[in-house]
């Protein structure tokens, strides 16, 4: 069964600005000769075989979990003082869910799969009614 993670996106302001954000990463890391979106933490999960069968880490914007990135692999990988560190190559197109409140932590907690809030499903129907802009600001807010 899938296990999650749950992380803080620190300085995030919008899920805009997390794409934006993310997009840039993934650009620079492309110069760089790399292929992927990783995300770095100190701890290396020790549930590592539960995180790779359909894990996804859940972001937490401004005090809600908003959208969530599948998790594509785990490396270890040793900075330039041989202290170990953690890759987490996730998949670069964030899914929106459906907005609920969380307490600040730091680092990242284990998110068990009862635990996950569902994806955002919006219709169509509802976003042809609404002018763009609008409708942008209220999947921001996770209203939509």
């Amino acid at each position: 069964m899938a296990l999650h993670l749950l992380r803080m996106a620190v300085k995030i302001e919008s899920i805009a600005h997390l794409k934006q954000v993310q997009a840039e990463r993934l650009r620079e890391e492309q110069r760089n000769g790399g292929k992927f979106l990783y995300t770095f933490t100190r701890n290396i999960p020790k549930r590592v075989d539960e995180l790779l069968d359909g894990g996804s880490l859940f972001w937490v914007i401004k005090r809600y979990i908003r959208v969530r990135q599948p998790i594509l692999g785990l490396e270890r990988i040793q900075n330039d003082e041989g202290r170990e560190f953690c890759a987490i190559r996730l998949d670069p197109e964030p899914i929106q869910v459906v907005s609920r409140r969380q307490k600040a932590f730091q680092g990242w907690r284990y998110f068990k799969p009862e635990d996950v809030p569902p994806d955002l499903e919006v219709t169509d129907l509802q976003v042809d009614d609404l002018p763009p802009e609008m409708a942008e600001e209220l999947r921001e807010l996770g209203l939509l």
